[in-house]
C-alpha cells in the first residue's frame, strides 16, 4: 500500500492532466484508478463507446448497501488557447494565497479533496458508505452525467445524498437554472448579391430566429417572475447566442449560416415549451426560404439538454450540507451543473464547493488557500459524520 497523500498534492496531480474537454480524460482516469488501487480501493469506469478516448469514473467505500453520500466531481476543463497565463495553467502554483492553475476552482480542486476523503473513509473505517463520482464532458453540456449515473446504479448501491462540488464557495445551493441548446443550420441558396431576391441568404434568414431570441428576452424580462423564479438572477428564463458563422464573400449570398441558441430555464417552466416555441418559429422562416427555393432548410438539433435542480422540501443532502457548514440561508445559481441530473434519476442533491465560480474559466484561473483549507475542513467532518 502506498503513501497516503494530502488534497493539495492529489490536486497538482490532476491539474498536471491537460483534461480539455476536447481532449483525452483516459491518463487522469489511469492515475485516480491505480492510486486508489493502492490504497484497497476498486473503482470502476465507464468509457464511453463513442468517445473512446474518454471515460468515467466512481468508487464506493464502507459498507455494500445503500444511502452513500457521493461526491460529484467532472474530471474535464476548460481550453487556455489564447488567454494571458503568468505561469504554467498546468502546475499549481501558489502565490499571495492562492493556488494557480486550470481546473484548481473548476473543479479540480474539489475532485482532490473527494478522492483524499474516500480514501481517509476506507481506513477510518466508515459506518455509513462514501461514493466518488467522476464525469467527464461537463463543460461541453453536462453530457457525461446521464451515463455515468446510469453505470453507478447497475454496479453500486443506490446512493441518497448527492454533494456536486462546483466552486461555490462552500455555501449550500439547492436551485439552479435547466439548460438546453440547439445547433441550428440555415441552409440557403447562392446567388449574386446584387440579384439577391433570387436567392436565399442563410445569414439573413437566421437573423429573424436571433431576434426571436432578443424579443422573448424583452418580454420575459418585462413579465413578474414567479416566486420560484424570483430567487435567481436575472428571475427570468434567458435566451442567447454566442457564436454565429455564414457565409463565404460579402457579394454573394450565404449558402450557410450556423448558430447555438441556448436556454436557461428557470425551475418550474418546462422546457419543452420553449423548445416547441422555437421550433414554430423556425418551420415559419423554413416556409418562407421554401416559398423562393424548395431546396433551402433549417435542420435543429439538440446538443446539450441540463436539468434544473429544484429545492427539495427537506431534502436530504441540504440537509447534510447545512449540518456541516452551519450555512442556513438561500443561495440559487443560474448556471447548471450534474445536480439537476443526479436530482432527475431519483437523489437527493446539492451544490457545495470550495472556490468562487468568477474565477471558473478564467485567465489565472486560482482558488484561495482558504477556500481549499475551508473544502478539506468539510471532509473532515463529513468523515466524522460517516463514522458516527
Amino acid at each position: 500500500m502506498t503513501q497516503r497523500l494530502t488534497p493539495l498534492e492529489i490536486m497538482a496531480k490532476l491539474v498536471s492532466f491537460p483534461t480539455v474537454s476536447r481532449e483525452s480524460n483516459l491518463p487522469l482516469v489511469d492515475w485516480v484508478e491505480g492510486y486508489l488501487a493502492s490504497q484497497g480501493i476498486q473503482a470502476h469506469r465507464w468509457p464511453d463507446p463513442a468517445q473512446p478516448h474518454k471515460a468515467a469514473l466512481f468508487a464506493h467505500v464502507g459498507p455494500l448497501e445503500e444511502g452513500a453520500v457521493v461526491l460529484s466531481g467532472h474530471t474535464d476543463v476548460v481550453p487556455v488557447d489564447g488567454q494571458p497565463w503568468d505561469s504554467d495553467p498546468f502546475t499549481v502554483t501558489e502565490r499571495d494565497g492562492k493556488y494557480f492553475g486550470r481546473g484548481t476552482c473548476d473543479m479540480k480542486g474539489f475532485d482532490a479533496l473527494a478522492i483524499w476523503a474516500l480514501v481517509e473513509a476506507r481506513h477510518r473505517g466508515v459506518t455509513r458508505p462514501l461514493q466518488l463520482a467522476l464525469s467527464f464532458d461537463e463543460e461541453v453540456g453536462c453530457t457525461g452525467a446521464p451515463p455515468l449515473i446510469a453505470a453507478m446504479q447497475e454496479v453500486l448501491p443506490k446512493g441518497s445524498a448527492v454533494i456536486v462540488g462546483e466552486p461555490s464557495m462552500m455555501q449550500a445551493v439547492t436551485g439552479h437554472k435547466g439548460g438546453f441548446g440547439y445547433a441550428t443550420h440555415v441552409v440557403g441558396f447562392e446567388v449574386h448579391s446584387s440579384i439577391m431576391h433570387t436567392g436565399i441568404n442563410a445569414v439573413m434568414a437566421a437573423a429573424p430566429l436571433i431576434d426571436w431570441a432578443n424579443h422573448r428576452n424583452a418580454e420575459n424580462m418585462a413579465a413578474e417572475p414567479s416566486a420560484l423564479a424570483a430567487v435567481f438572477e436575472p428571475p427570468w428564463t434567458t435566451c442567447h447566442v454566442g457564436q454565429i458563422q455564414g457565409g463565404t464573400a460579402h457579394n454573394i449570398t450565404a449558402k450557410d449560416c450556423r448558430f447555438m441558441l441556448d436556454f436557461r430555464v428557470v425551475p418550474g417552466e418546462d422546457p419543452a415549451t420553449w423548445r416547441d416555441a422555437y421550433l414554430a418559429r423556425v418551420r415559419e422562416v423554413e416556409a418562407n426560404m421554401r416559398a423562393v427555393h424548395p431546396e433551402t432548410r433549417i435542420d435543429v438539433s439538440e446538443s446539450f439538454a441540463v436539468p434544473a435542480l429544484e429545492p427539495e422540501q427537506g431534502g436530504e443532502a441540504e440537509t447534510l450540507v447545512r449540518v456541516l457548514t452551519g450555512d442556513n440561508a438561500t443561495h440559487v445559481v443560474s448556471y447548471g451543473t450534474e445536480a439537476g441530473h443526479f436530482q432527475q434519476a431519483g437523489y437527493s442533491a446539492v451544490v457545495c464547493g470550495p472556490g468562487d465560480i468568477a474565477q471558473a474559466h478564467q485567465p489565472n484561473e486560482f482558488i484561495t488557500v482558504a477556500q481549499f483549507d475551508a473544502g478539506h475542513a468539510f471532509m473532515e467532518r463529513l468523515l466524522d459524520k460517516l463514522e458516527s
